[in-house]
Parts: C-alpha cells; structure tokens; sequence
C-alpha cells in the first residue's frame, strides 16, 4: 500500500488513485483520459523527507516532547530516545504503512500531498495549527 494513499491530489485538486503493478504502487493521474503512473515510493519518500528534515531542524524540541509523553524524564530515556531519532529510515517508515485510520484521520484536518502532472511534488498543505491567541498559523 502507498503511504499517503487517499491524500494525494493533483494541483487542481482531483484525487490521485493508486493502482499496483505487481507488488508496487503506482500513484494514478488522469491527464485527460492519459493515466500516468508514478512511483508511489518516490512521492511518499519526498515527502517523509520533509517532515524528517524539519524534525532535525527542531530535535531537541522533539526528543523532550517524546521524553514527556512517555512519561519517563530520565537519562535512558532521553538517550534511546534521541538514538532513534538520528537513525531515521526512511524505507522502514514506509514499509510499516501509514494506518488507515490515521490517513483518515489527517485527511479530515486537510493534510493532502499536491503533483504535478509529471508526478513532481509540489507541496505538502499541513493543518493549520492555531497559535496562542486563537488563529492559526495562516493567519486567517
């Protein structure tokens, strides 16, 4: 299964489909009747590859979160912690899968993957997080 399937869409906004040659996905584009396939992986991997580079910009503040949900403010912690964030793979990631019901789930606070016609990505619309005073971080 591709990663982000059900949130990919076209820079028009059609929904992309996802078709399997073999074993391997395919994100599907209508171009007018023309289905072009493209890798699935190499869309799913640009992406994760985002989020794992703003994750590196801000590891501290991340490695302290995690250590804070887990309840557990200690040196292990924090060292096993911090081990599995600098070891990121991201082939792991996407061969464990994303669950449905969390694809559901960001497709519903309006997260969606945006190609090209040629399968480029072309941006990643994340959810807007509201600030502290109340509006969200698009300033509406």
């Amino acid at each position: 299964m591709s990663f982000f399937e059900g949130l990919v869409v076209t820079e028009e906004g059609a929904p992309v489909s996802v078709a399997y040659i073999g074993t391997t996905p395919y994100y599907v584009i209508d171009d007018e009747g023309f289905r072009r396939h493209i890798d699935a992986r190499q869309i799913d991997r640009a992406v994760l590859a985002q989020f794992t580079e703003q994750l590196t910009e801000h590891r501290d503040e991340a490695s302290h979160a995690m250590v804070r949900m887990l309840g557990q403010d200690d040196l292990f912690t924090k060292a096993a912690v911090d081990s599995a964030l600098r070891n990121i793979n991201l082939d792991q990631i996407i061969d464990h899968g994303l669950p449905p019901e969390a694809r559901q789930w960001l497709g519903m606070m309006g997260f969606q993957v945006v190609i090209d016609l040629h399968g480029e990505l072309v941006r990643v619309e994340l959810p807007a997080v509201p600030d502290d005073s109340g509006e969200d971080d698009r300033g509406s």
